[in-house]
C-alpha cells in the first residue's frame, strides 16, 4: 500500500505535467520517459516493491498486464478513428509492404541475430524473443504521429503498421513458445490445439467483428444525433464502450480482439458523419492518463527486474532490435516504393517498443515455463526503456527535418 505522501507526490507530478505540457511536449521529453522515470525512482526508494530480490508478485504483474492491455485497446481504436481512408488510399502500399515483407524479415533477422548473441540458447527461444520484440507501439509513437511536420501518408504509415502488427504477431509469438516449451521437455496445455486454425481464425474474424460493429456503431450515433437523444458529453463514453466492446466480442468469437479494435475504429471514424471532435478530446485526456498510469507502474514494477537481471547479451540485443533488426527490414520492403532516402529510414527508425511486446512477455511467460524466462523478460523490458528514451528524445528533432526539407 503506497503512503500518502507518495500518492501526493504522484499527485503533484502529473498536475505539474499538466501545467508544463505544452512546453514539454515541443522539447525532446516525452510523457513516458517522465512517468518511467518517477516510477523507476518509486521503485529505487522502496515504495512500489517487495523487499530486494523477491521482485514483482502475481496480483502487481496482473495490474500491469490489465493496464497494458486497457491502454492498447483505446489507443489502437482512438489511433485508428483518426485516420483519414481517403488519404491513406494513395499510399497504402507502404504500411502494406512494411507488414507483408518488413515484418517476417524482421523475424528472421531477429531470430538469427539473437542465437548468435546466444548460441547456448535454441533456435526455438531466439524465435520467441523476435517474435515478442517484433511488433512497435502506438502509445510510444504519439510524438510522431500528431507532429504537422511529419507529412500525413508517413504519420498514417506509421499508425497502420502499429495498429495490425501487434495482432499478426500474436500467432508467431504462440507458434515460437509451443517449439520453445515442447524443447523443453515442458507440458504445452493451455496453448492452441491446432495453431493454423486459430492464426486463420484470429486474422479473419478480427477485422470481421471491427468492420460490423465498427460501422454499426457510427450508424447509431449519427442516428442519435440527428434525432438529438445523445448528449454530447456521452458521445465520449459511447466511444470508450464501442471499443472494449469490439475487443471483447472478438476475443470470444476466436478472433484477434487488437485486430478488430483498430479495424473498428478505421471504420467507426471513417463512416461517422456527425461531428468526431470527442475523439480527439479522448486522445488529449483519457487516453494521456492511461498512457501515464501504465508507463508509471511499467518503471516501478518491471524496469527493475529487466535491470537487475540485464547483462551485455540483453543490451547487444536491446540496441539491435531497436536499429539493425528493425531498420533493414523495413529498408529492404520499401525499395521501389518512390520514398526518399530520409523518409526510408525514418519509417526504419520509428518503430518503438512498447505495451505490444510487455502484453507478450507477460502472456508467455506467466503462463508457461519457458527456458530462461527472467532473461527473455529482462531483454523485453530492456528494449522498451531504450526505446522510451531514444524514440523520445529523437522524434521532435526527426519530425521538424521534414518541415527544414520541405522549405
Amino acid at each position: 500500500m503506497l503512503a500518502p505522501i507518495v500518492v501526493l507526490g504522484l499527485l503533484a507530478c502529473v498536475a505539474l505535467y499538466a501545467l508544463l505540457s505544452r512546453k514539454i511536449e515541443s522539447s525532446f521529453v516525452t510523457l513516458p520517459m517522465i512517468f518511467t522515470g518517477v516510477g523507476l525512482a518509486l521503485a529505487t526508494s522502496g515504495q512500489m516493491l517487495l523487499p530486494h530480490g523477491l521482485g514483482p508478485t502475481h496480483e502487481e504483474l496482473e495490474v500491469i498486464h490489465l493496464m497494458a492491455e486497457l491502454t492498447l485497446i483505446l489507443l489502437l481504436f482512438s489511433d485508428a478513428a483518426s485516420i483519414d481512408l481517403k488519404a491513406l488510399a494513395g499510399s497504402f502500399n507502404i504500411p502494406l509492404r512494411m507488414l507483408l515483407i518488413g515484418m517476417p524479415l524482421t523475424i528472421l533477422l531477429g531470430t538469427g541475430v539473437a542465437h548468435w548473441v546466444s548460441p547456448e540458447a535454441s533456435w526455438s527461444i531466439a524465435f520467441l524473443v523476435a517474435a515478442m520484440l517484433t511488433p512497435t507501439d502506438a502509445a510510444l509513437g504519439q510524438a510522431v504521429v500528431t507532429s504537422e511536420d511529419v507529412p500525413l501518408s508517413i504519420r498514417q504509415s506509421i499508425n497502420v503498421e502499429s495498429g495490425l502488427n501487434d495482432g499478426l504477431a500474436l500467432p508467431v509469438v504462440l507458434v515460437a513458445a509451443i517449439l520453445a516449451v515442447e524443447a523443453s521437455g515442458q507440458a504445452t496445455d493451455g496453448l492452441p490445439d491446432n495453431i493454423a486454425l486459430y492464426t486463420l481464425l484470429q486474422l479473419t474474424l478480427g477485422p470481421i467483428v471491427g468492420i460490423t460493429i465498427g460501422w454499426l456503431a457510427a450508424k447509431l450515433l449519427d442516428l442519435a444525433v440527428v434525432h438529438n437523444t445523445a448528449a454530447t458529453v456521452f458521445q465520449g463514453i459511447y466511444f470508450l464502450c464501442v471499443a472494449f466492446v469490439l475487443y471483447l466480442a472478438a476475443e470470444q468469437l476466436g478472433g484477434n480482439g487488437f485486430i478488430a479494435a483498430f479495424v473498428g475504429g478505421l471504420t467507426f471514424g471513417n463512416r461517422l458523419q456527425a461531428p468526431g471532435g470527442f475523439i480527439k478530446e479522448f486522445m488529449e485526456g483519457e487516453g494521456q492518463l492511461l498512457t501515464t498510469a501504465t508507463f508509471l507502474i511499467f518503471g516501478a514494477i518491471l524496469a527493475p527486474v529487466g535491470l537487475e537481471h540485464a547483462s551485455w547479451k540483453t543490451l547487444v540485443l536491446a540496441i539491435a532490435f531497436l536499429t539493425l533488426v528493425r531498420m533493414l527490414p523495413i529498408w529492404l520492403s520499401l525499395l521501389g516504393s518512390g520514398l526518399s532516402l530520409y523518409e526510408k529510414l525514418f519509417l526504419g527508425w520509428f518503430g518503438p517498443r512498447g505495451l505490444a511486446s510487455i502484453l507478450f512477455a507477460l502472456l508467455i511467460l506467466e503462463r508457461f515455463e519457458v527456458p530462461g524466462g527472467e532473461e527473455i523478460k529482462a531483454c523485453v523490458v530492456l528494449t522498451v526503456l531504450l526505446s522510451i528514451v531514444l524514440h523520445g528524445i529523437t522524434a521532435t528533432s526527426m519530425a521538424k527535418r521534414f518541415a527544414a526539407r520541405a522549405r
